[in-house]
């Protein structure tokens, strides 16, 4: 196919839209583990303050585990339909889903159905995020100049991060603002309805940019996968468990640093620090990475995937368990200072996450295999990370045990990242070569 023959939409235009829903998508997946204390005593029973926060965690955890269910739906649609008429449902399911969560009955009204319906909620926002950030990987990175794909598709990795700071900045800001009985009362609906408005913009913005580049050229030439499914796991095996590898660096090593860690500080470390505080210390991290994002993707275009992948996964494999002992002296300082340390490290990989997921899989089959690879790692290991951090804490005793946790998992990612091919600067569907620079 000619490319004067692909419809195309300015370049900006297309990242805007293509990463817009994640905002929103991460925003509300942040806002619940930022208000966990808070959800934790409205929807569940208080007799037990630590069993009901990993009640709510469990909840959390639900959500994660459609993951799995959307990839595999959003992942056929993507590949059989289009990335865009994909991207634009997973975006409409999540608004509706957000603005019910903002809306549910706490258990002083309605007693446990209340912790019931705030499954529900999380199950159904588990099956948009199933499609959304997966398919915006794809979108980004198909519509990106071969020796620029990660620096584009960082912008993917750059609205999660937004997403979550604007879910860390409106917890902040309502918690900082309104008294305790007015935060559990009424204020702790208003940043969850707002997310709405994301929804909305991220619809209007979709449908009006071209589809994937890519994906019409197979599409014309006939080369679409009829069961997208059974070709990934036919032919992409390796691929799929790179990815699901790697998937450890990307979910542990992002929620027990920037969701979980905000309710260790406030309600299981001693001392505890000051909800506001804690979250005041997060919101900057989570700016930190927002800036390192694009500035690794500039990096990983020139080195390539493999040594940041690497040199992230070494970091946490080593740095967790001083950092969480330092954060542990229960101070602003050390909590800023963790925090940013914490940020450092993401911030390696987090701008080439999306090339890498990307260029592991064919075009016939790349939505599939980034959806069944990254949210199943997603769902072991993402939605149970702050339930199994708050778990190990209780069957131990030690409030650092975690550390050990993300230890463990960072080091699986190492041996992971090992297996990356070198693509970067190449065609998408061309094989990749055993060294770890693009040919000339």
């Amino acid at each position: 196919m000619n490319k004067r023959d692909v419809p195309t939409s300015p370049l900006l235009r297309t990242v805007v839209a293509g990463a817009v829903g994640n905002v929103m998508e991460w925003y509300d997946f942040g806002l619940f583990g930022f208000f966990a204390p808070t959800l934790a005593r409205l929807f569940f029973p208080k007799e037990d303050a630590l069993a009901a926060l990993a009640g709510t965690f469990g909840v959390f955890a639900t959500g994660f585990l459609m993951r799995p269910l959307g990839g595999l739906l959003f992942g056929r649609l993507g590949d059989r339909v289009g990335r865009k008429r994909a991207l634009e449902l997973s975006v409409l399911l999540m608004a509706a889903s957000t603005t019910l969560l903002g809306l549910l009955p706490t258990h002083a009204v309605i007693g446990p159905f209340a912790a019931v319906l705030l499954t529900i909620v999380r199950l159904l926002q588990g099956l948009s995020v199933g499609g959304e950030y997966v398919g915006s990987m794809s979108f980004l990175v198909e519509h990106a100049p071969a020796n620029r794909r990660a620096f584009v598709g960082s912008w993917s990795s750059f609205t999660v991060v937004l997403g979550s700071l604007l879910g860390s900045g409106a917890a902040a800001l309502a918690t900082g603002l309104l008294s305790e009985s007015q935060l559990a009362s009424w204020g702790w609906r208003i940043p969850f309805l707002a997310g709405a408005i994301f929804g909305a913009v991220g619809l209007w913005l979709r449908m009006g940019v071209a589809e994937s580049p890519v994906f019409l050229e197979i599409q014309k030439n006939g080369g679409l996968a009829q069961n997208p499914i059974a070709d990934a796991f036919r032919h992409d095996r390796r691929a799929l468990f790179v990815t699901l590898g790697l998937t450890g660096l990307s979910s542990v090593g992002f929620y027990i640093p920037f969701v979980w860690l905000a309710t260790w500080l406030s309600r299981i470390n001693h001392p505890t620090l000051p909800e506001s505080q804690v979250l005041t210390a997060n919101t900057i991290a989570l700016f930190a990475l927002l800036v390192l994002t694009p500035l690794s993707g500039l990096v990983s275009d020139k080195v390539g995937r493999r040594p940041m992948f690497l040199a992230s996964a070494i970091g946490y494999a080593i740095l967790s368990y001083p950092i969480m002992r330092h954060l542990s002296t229960g101070t602003l300082q050390a909590a800023a200072l963790g925090s940013l340390a914490f940020a450092g490290i993401n911030g390696i990989y987090s701008g080439c996450m999306a090339a890498t997921m990307v260029e592991l899989f064919p075009t016939r089959t790349r939505y599939t295999g980034i959806a069944i690879g990254y949210n199943l790692g997603q769902a072991v290991l993402g939605g149970t990370a702050a339930l199994i951090a708050t778990t190990l804490i209780e069957l131990t005793g030690d409030n650092l045990a975690p550390a050990w946790y993300l230890s463990a998992c960072a080091s699986v990612a190492a041996a992971a990242a090992l297996f990356i091919p070198a693509r970067h600067g190449r065609p998408l569907d061309r094989p990749p070569t055993s060294g770890d620079s693009p040919s000339p």
